[in-house]
């Protein structure tokens, strides 16, 4: 199944009609977002538009669809393969991976336990579709600075929300995993707590990730990080949006046990993630700063002292 029938298959067959003219562009599609009585809106390389009753994108709201309760009742209830109760793991989370990767959030009202943990949705009316995207080959520009004697710095990047981080990482992990004719692929363990990495689908990566790679899809990465170091013997572990101090410390614990790092972070600057890492920043030997301006996507690499080694386009 294609990347636009994927999508098309989270619609019911009444809506069908009308999201088949915007998926005819899906690899150029972030976005889709509905939401009761609002207007559905396109994401499509970072601009935003509107989507007509007949499938036409718009610049203005004025003539956009609005869809209803019921709509969004039966897009969730096809989302769900009619069958909220097996699903309910993942709907307690606030998102859904389904087949292809692509993951749709969703928002509107809970029920709460008694200890103030989120059990489940009443009723949901606000969906967020968002459609996977793989960029091989991404990461050829910035490898050759991440090794040293053929030894994998710690690194980590760094960019605000919607710049490529987590497609930058995945690319990442493929290629260590994988490696080269010059260079041994290695052993990589993946903590995927949101399932945006590998996008597993029933457990298995939709995304390419590697051969030597393992998931531990939808862990927190805390746990799963010291989980998989005793599990699966990894050489490197990758997490994406580390940033709690629980975090940070089980990085270094990974770090005492000889294990390489490849993690993101959001921030906007050195000095930004610096003042999050506090201590911490002394483990890693390599930052990609990325940046993402003009619908061009750029990388700084540093260096552990924060020296500059490379700006590259990606």
């Amino acid at each position: 199944m294609g990347k636009r029938d994927e999508i098309l298959s989270l619609f019911p067959d009444g809506l069908k009609g009308r999201m088949k003219p915007v998926l005819e562009d899906v690899e150029h599609l972030n976005e889709i977002r509905l939401g009761v009585n609002r207007p559905c809106r396109i994401i499509r390389e970072g601009c935003e538009y509107f989507l007509s009753q007949d499938g036409t994108c718009l610049t203005q709201g004025n003539n956009a669809w609005l869809t209803s309760d019921r709509e969004i009742e039966s897009i969730v209830n096809q989302m769900c393969s009619y069958s909220l109760y097996a699903f309910e793991n993942e709907l307690r989370q606030g998102f859904l991976t389904v087949q292809g990767g692509h993951r749709i959030g969703f928002a509107g009202k809970v029920i709460l336990n008694t200890d103030g943990s989120v059990r489940n949705f009443s009723c949901i009316r606000f969906l967020n579709i968002r459609i996977s995207h793989e960029i091989l080959g991404m990461a050829d520009p910035v490898l050759p600075y991440l090794f040293q004697q053929g030894e994998l710095w710690n690194t980590l990047i760094i960019s605000p929300p919607g710049c490529g981080k987590t497609t930058l990482l995945r690319d990442l992990i493929r290629q260590v995993s994988d490696g080269t004719d010059t260079r041994q692929g290695q052993q990589v363990s993946v903590v995927d707590e949101r399932s945006e990495i590998a996008g597993s689908y029933q457990g298995i990566p939709q995304n390419q990730v590697g051969i030597r790679t393992d998931v531990l899809d939808a862990c927190p990465k805390t746990e799963g990080m010291m989980l998989l170091v005793r599990s699966m013997t990894p050489q490197v572990i990758a997490v994406d949006e580390i940033g709690s101090k629980e975090d940070l410390a089980a990085l270094q614990r990974i770090a005492v046990c000889g294990t390489g790092v490849l993690a993101t972070m959001h921030g906007y600057s050195l000095k930004d993630v610096e003042d999050k890492l506090g201590k911490s920043k002394s483990l890693f030997g390599r930052f990609l700063l990325l940046t993402f301006k003009d619908r061009k996507r750029s990388v700084r690499i540093y260096d552990g002292e924060k020296h500059l080694l490379q700006e590259t386009v990606l």
